[in-house]
């Protein structure tokens, strides 16, 4: 008798467990899900872009920085095309820092200027001048002093473009990629802050009675603010495990069916930009507690 009644009460105490001091759910608490979730997805696509700028910025100033183009002109005793094979010759034998010079074909340097000269009989009446690609040794890159004195040395005219100009728009640009997918980030990781804090405003609104009577019953605000501070944060989570979820899906499409670059030349992504998605749920679980206890305290002080 006295284990059965010792295994009564047990069950009895299990059954009476006390229940949360907040509702487990509440019917706001579906739409606040949705609008996180949203901005955590968006947040996640421009940390996505933003790795992809800068991966495409690093590949253009490589290119650039990897090669030359000469504008060879022919002298009156010789055609263009033997100038521009006396200037690859030359080129060619700038050691160290030369990996490589070839004349660039006719029909490529005239595929180069169509879209500024139009095509057909309008560049077969101009002298299209020769060009000389030279691809550069990446360790140890030829200077242009260093080609200009071997281009002199054979007695060819030409001028050596090392994209020095190019270089500094690419860089340019690239930072400013960079930065205005960071500040979108940045952004956007404020209004979920912000919609928390509002939330966080409204549950301590309409929850007044049931703080007016955890203070009389000796709680402490930070006692308070730690339970809202607890339900948001979990609540931003799960938000951010469904925003980069949404994300990784978008991402890996584009790699997928963007061809090897993957989604454009412009913005190539690689499967290592997934890794920095799983980071979603804990930030936004941070800016949650964060935002919630901030502002359930300054609420609560003003109450007092």
């Amino acid at each position: 008798m006295n284990a059965q009644s010792t295994t009564g009460a047990a069950t009895a105490l299990a059954k009476r467990k006390p229940a949360p001091l907040l509702p487990p759910e509440d019917a706001r608490d579906g739409a606040l899900v949705f609008v996180v979730a949203v901005l955590c997805f968006l947040a996640c696509l421009a940390a996505v872009a933003a790795l992809g700028a800068n991966r495409a910025a690093n590949g253009w100033r490589t290119q650039l920085i990897g090669s030359a183009t000469v504008i060879v002109r022919p002298t009156a005793n010789e055609t263009a095309d033997a100038a521009a094979e006396r200037a690859a010759e030359a080129l060619s034998a700038v050691r160290p820092g030369v990996t490589e010079a070839a004349v660039l074909e006719k029909e490529k340097a005239e595929a180069l200027l169509a879209p500024w000269l139009g095509s057909g009989d309008v560049l077969q009446d101009l002298p299209v001048p020769r060009l000389v690609s030279v691809d550069l040794d990446p360790k140890a890159p030829a200077t242009v002093a260093a080609m200009d004195k071997a281009l002199k040395a054979a007695g060819v005219d030409a001028t050596i473009d090392d994209h020095s100009l190019w270089l500094k728009d690419v860089l340019h640009a690239g930072l400013m990629a960079k930065i205005a997918a960071l500040g979108a980030a940045a952004l956007i990781t404020a209004a979920a802050a912000a919609v928390i804090a509002f939330a966080t405003r409204a549950g301590l609104a309409a929850r007044r009675d049931l703080v007016s009577v955890l203070h009389f019953a000796g709680a402490e605000d930070s006692f308070i603010a730690g339970l809202f501070q607890m339900r948001f944060a979990r609540m931003a989570a799960l938000a951010g495990l469904l925003g980069a979820g949404a994300a990784a899906m978008i991402t890996a499409a584009a790699r997928l069916f963007g061809g090897g670059a993957g989604l454009t030349p412009v913005l190539p992504l690689a499967w290592s930009d997934l890794l920095v998605l799983p980071v979603c749920p804990l930030v936004a679980g941070l800016v949650a507690a964060a935002a919630a206890r901030f502002t359930a305290m300054a609420l609560l002080k003003e109450t007092v």
